[in-house]
């Protein structure tokens, strides 16, 4: 037994990979990954930019591609091959897990996340596009992508939701989860098990941020806040978690097969060299959760991390090192806020990049 497989076997944690590339699907790295214990793969747009930017192996095909098709066009035939191979690879995990895992996450484009109506038609084009039932469209948790979560879930799409950044947006996608499924059940889908969702909730860009307006502050006090806000957001969350997904409401959707949207803890890497690096995954383990974890972290976990369970350890503390902040005059939603337009803006940024380059190596093959 791998770390990994402990991880999901004793710890009730699914260790997903952050990271997806063409050369690790033909060389055969993906498939170990996935025996060692990796039980789903997430992608974004800046995954995705290094991965084509950095590789010779997507030339040939997106040669082939601009002879019909606009760079942009190109870009998506090029991501949704690898996430084709990928889904293969992990279908196995998919049919022993009963739809549980075996998921492969790829994102609509970032410049729709203020849009939901847009949001919803590029989620379910992503989804007639790409074969295979463990495709797992991701929408980011913008308040437009709220409205178009509750209305994929409603049409029967497993979806991610990202770049979740404060507590009470959680709840907020809980909320919109949950109406989805019941949407779905008053549609006619009576056999909801086959719909999942996981909530990405990033950790170690809160305590990048936190850290700085604390080391502004300079106090002793508030020095020795640094580096346990993301943790404590994180546990607080969980416990929001096994209490939104319990009751007389979850009943009537769990008695139909409705699984619930398990917490992914995502950022997972540890940003300061000073910290321990499984700060955000020795920390956060616990059943019906899911670490994405970029392949360095990974490895590192892999190597010397240790299974335990331990986000329910103190809530009543993570929640006294939350409130805590205000002391020092840190808004958590000002902070998430922050956080979310950066997330947007860098993937988005990934985006446009790839685009330039794709289309001027167009224009050099014509």
């Amino acid at each position: 037994m791998t770390k990994l497989q402990d991880l999901f076997e004793e710890g009730g944690q699914s260790p997903w990979l952050d990271n997806l590339r063409r050369d690790w699907i033909e060389d055969g790295q993906l498939a170990a990954l996935i025996g060692r214990g990796v039980r789903g793969i997430t992608s974004n747009p800046t995954i995705f930019a290094k991965a084509i930017s950095g590789s010779d192996r997507y030339d040939e095909q997106f040669t082939a591609a601009i002879q019909s098709k606009s760079p942009s066009e190109a870009y998506w035939s090029l991501v949704a091959s690898d996430i084709e191979a990928a889904m293969k690879l992990l279908l196995p995990v998919y049919e022993q897990s009963g739809g549980h895992d075996g998921y492969v996450s790829l994102e609509v484009a970032p410049a729709l996340a203020h849009d939901a109506e847009a949001t919803v038609a590029a989620a379910l084009h992503l989804r007639e596009r790409i074969s295979g039932p463990n495709l797992m469209v991701k929408v980011p948790g913008t308040k437009a992508g709220l409205v178009a979560l509750r209305s994929l879930v409603g049409a029967g799409l497993s979806i991610n939701v990202t770049l979740l950044f404060s507590i009470d947006r959680y709840d907020q996608v809980v909320e919109a989860y949950i109406s989805g499924l019941e949407d779905a059940l008053a549609s006619g889908i009576d056999d909801l098990h086959l719909i999942a969702g996981v909530a990405s909730f990033f950790v170690s860009r809160v305590d990048s941020e936190i850290d700085a307006r604390l080391t502004e502050q300079g106090s002793e006090e508030a020095l020795s806040a640094r580096g346990k806000a993301a943790v404590a957001q994180a546990h607080v969350v969980y416990d929001h978690f096994r209490h939104l997904f319990s009751g007389p409401r979850w009943e009537v959707l769990a008695a139909h097969g409705a699984q619930v949207q398990r917490p992914l803890w995502a950022s997972t890497s540890t940003k300061n060299p000073s910290y321990p690096d499984l700060l955000y995954v020795d920390n956060l383990i616990g059943p019906h959760t899911v670490n994405t974890l970029p392949d360095a972290t990974l490895e590192a976990f892999d190597d010397h991390g240790k299974v335990a369970l331990t986000i329910a350890n103190d809530v009543a503390g993570a929640t006294a090192i939350i409130d805590g902040l205000s002391a020092f005059g840190i808004d958590l939603e000002v902070v998430a806020n922050k956080l979310e337009d950066e997330g947007l803006h860098s993937f988005a940024q990934s985006f446009d990049d790839l685009l330039i380059e794709l289309e001027a190596k167009a224009a050099q093959l014509k």
